[in-house]
């Protein structure tokens, strides 16, 4: 018995020993639960454009295609800047906007320039273009990429945005182009007397009026007569920057036809299917050369007035002739007779009473086309009239269209401004 209850006692602690073994080396498992329900099915995406289309994708990138951009780009002034201009005028806050490649992408994407650049750059590929919008070119349009093409508020204005999309530019495309082709400037307003003065051989519109002449506005309107409204124009309504100055051209290279657009911005030649779809061909806006060249003799021999200021002469005494200091520039004093730059500073001489000021005549509004400041660079003031004439001028002049962007408002603005003088 005793045997039998030994051999009872060791098969019971070995069965301990393998339930304990059991429970901690490897759990348990139960029953499996029931299946969930199946979920619903996805939503078939859309296929894709095939990379592999010429007509799509490789039509525009590809070294083929943009080799020959390249080759135009080069002969462009958004390439060569005029005088360089993006090496100064990139420096500055004010300017970089429109005079450097940096400037303008922090503009598009901040709104404002902090600050010019040391090492500006002139406008380039990554200026203008960043990213598609829609690669959907067939349903959407082609919107290349543009960095931007929505409308833009007037910088003299911002009551006012433009922008153009019509049959020949359904997207927009060129709003890219108007954020810096137009004024800096808007026109003369009159002061208590019903005059104006100029006070820079810079003042003007700038050299961005392109965008408003084409929309019919920024000129200084004497009157409404043949002044029509804004955006009636047919080009601003059938045309656009891009149909004008990117037409579409064919090169053959290597056997291959590539089709691009103008990256040289020479607008479309005259007797092109750009122009004649619409009009015969003409090679100029009738009667805009001979009408300009009328106003700018009579603008040359206007009669202004300027303060007459006291400079420095031979010897400090306000007598003789001027005296340039290095710069060139006419050396002023101050009420103390000491020399001085600051401009709150220049003192006016007086007429015999001690209390009126000299004043004296200030020929020409513009010389050489430039406005004009007077003697003394203090500013020549003219009636509004003359001054309006004088902005209307360099409104067209720096448009550099000969009127062609707007020929009826063009000319209703040099027979407004013939018949104010």
């Amino acid at each position: 018995i005793m045997k039998n209850l030994k051999l009872l006692s060791f098969l019971m602690i070995l069965a301990s020993s393998l339930m304990f073994i059991q429970c901690t080396t490897d759990t348990l498992k139960g029953l499996d639960g029931a299946d969930g329900r199946a979920g619903i099915d996805g939503v078939d995406g859309t296929d894709g454009l095939d990379g592999a289309d010429v007509a799509v994708c490789i039509s525009c990138h590809s070294n083929n295609h943009r080799d020959d951009i390249n080759d135009a780009y080069a002969m462009s002034n958004h390439a060569t800047s005029p005088k360089g201009s993006w090496a100064y005028a990139g420096t500055r806050a004010s300017c970089a906007q429109c005079h450097s490649n940096q400037g303008f992408i922090e503009f598009q994407e901040t709104g404002q320039v902090a600050a010019g650049f040391v090492n500006p750059e002139p406008i380039s590929c990554t200026g203008c273009h960043k990213a598609h919008r829609s690669f959907d070119f067939a349903n959407d349009g082609n919107d290349y990429a543009l960095r931007t093409i929505t409308p833009v508020t007037l910088i003299v204005d911002n009551t006012y945005a433009i922008d153009i999309k019509n049959e020949s530019d359904e997207l927009g495309k060129s709003n890219t182009c108007v954020n810096c082709h137009q004024p800096r400037r808007s026109g003369p307003t009159a002061d208590a007397n019903g005059e104006f003065t100029i006070t820079s051989s810079h003042w003007g519109p700038h050299y961005g009026a392109q965008s408003t002449l084409l929309e019919g506005i920024q000129g200084y309107e004497f009157s409404s007569d043949g002044i029509s409204a804004p955006k009636s124009a047919a080009h601003r309504a059938k045309m656009s920057c891009v149909s004008c100055h990117m037409a579409k051209a064919v090169v053959v290279k290597d056997g291959v036809e590539n089709e691009f657009s103008n990256h040289t911005w020479n607008h479309a030649e005259y007797a092109s299917a750009t122009c004649t779809s619409c009009h015969d061909v003409k090679t100029e806006v009738a009667g805009f050369a001979t009408g300009m060249l009328e106003l700018g003799e009579l603008l040359e021999s206007v009669v202004g007035w300027e303060y007459v200021y006291k400079i420095k002469r031979v010897g400090d005494v306000p007598t003789g002739d001027p005296v340039l200091n290095a710069d060139g520039d006419l050396q002023f004093l101050n009420a103390a007779g000491a020399v001085t730059t600051k401009s709150a500073e220049y003192v006016i001489l007086l007429d015999t009473d001690g209390v009126t000021k000299l004043k004296e005549e200030v020929i020409g509004a513009l010389h050489d086309g430039h406005p004009n400041a007077g003697f003394y660079g203090r500013g020549a003031t003219f009636s509004t009239g003359i001054a309006g004439a004088a902005w209307n001028y360099l409104f067209l002049t720096a448009d550099s269209s000969k009127g062609v962007h707007n020929p009826n408002y063009a000319k209703a603005l040099i027979q407004q401004s013939l018949g104010a003088l």
